[in-house]
C-alpha cells in the first residue's frame, strides 16, 4: 500500500490475511490458533486501525499486532512455546536451485528450532516474512542495532547446525 491509498478494510484483508496467517502459524505451530491469531489481529484493526495516520505502515502495525496477540496469549497460558516455523527455502546461501531449496527445507526448519529462540523470531521474520530490520525492529518492540545483532547471530548459529546437520548425515 502506498500513502496515497485510502485503509479499505477488504482490501487490507485481501492483501494480508495469508501473510499474517503464515507468520501465525509459524509463531503457534497449529492452523487454528494461526487462524485465530490473524482473525483477531484484523477485529483489532477494525476497531483501532482508524487511528493509524500513516497508511504506509499498515504492513508492520498488522505483523506487530498479531505478534502482540501471540505474546498476550502465551502470557495468559503463562508458558512459553518454542516457535516452529513454516517451510524456509534458504538459509545459507543460493549454490544450487530448486533442488537444493526442495531438499534443504526439512533441514531448515529443524535447523531454525535448534537456534536460540531471542534469534529465532528474527530470523523467522526476516526469511519467511521479507521484512526490513526497521519493520522488523517495529514488531519486537527493540531497537534497530539489536535486530541488526540477533540477525548476525541468528545466522551465524543456523550456519553452524547446517554445517553439523549436514555432516551428520553425509
Amino acid at each position: 500500500m502506498n500513502d496515497t491509498e485510502t485503509l479499505n478494510f477488504d482490501e487490507i484483508v485481501s492483501a494480508y490475511y495469508q501473510p499474517l496467517y503464515r507468520f501465525g502459524y509459524s509463531l503457534a505451530k497449529n492452523e487454528h490458533e494461526a487462524g485465530d491469531l490473524a482473525q483477531q489481529t484484523f477485529f483489532i484493526f477494525a476497531e483501532k486501525g482508524d487511528s493509524l495516520r500513516d497508511k504506509s505502515k499498515v504492513k508492520s502495525w498488522l505483523f506487530t499486532t498479531l505478534y502482540r496477540e501471540f505474546l498476550r496469549r502465551r502470557r495468559k497460558e503463562s508458558r512459553m512455546d518454542h516457535y516452529e516455523p513454516e517451510m524456509l527455502e534458504v538459509v545459507g546461501g543460493t549454490e544450487e536451485p530448486q533442488i537444493r531449496r526442495s531438499m534443504d527445507a526439512n533441514l531448515a526448519v529443524q535447523a531454525l528450532e535448534e537456534v536460540d529462540e531471542v534469534y529465532r523470531q528474527p530470523l523467522a521474520l526476516f526469511y519467511m516474512k521479507d521484512l526490513s530490520y526497521k519493520e522488523i525492529a517495529e514488531i519486537l518492540d527493540v531497537p534497530i542495532g539489536t535486530i541488526m545483532s540477533r540477525l548476525s547471530r541468528g545466522k551465524a548459529q543456523l550456519r553452524d547446525i547446517f554445517k553439523r546437520k549436514e555432516t551428520e548425515t553425509a
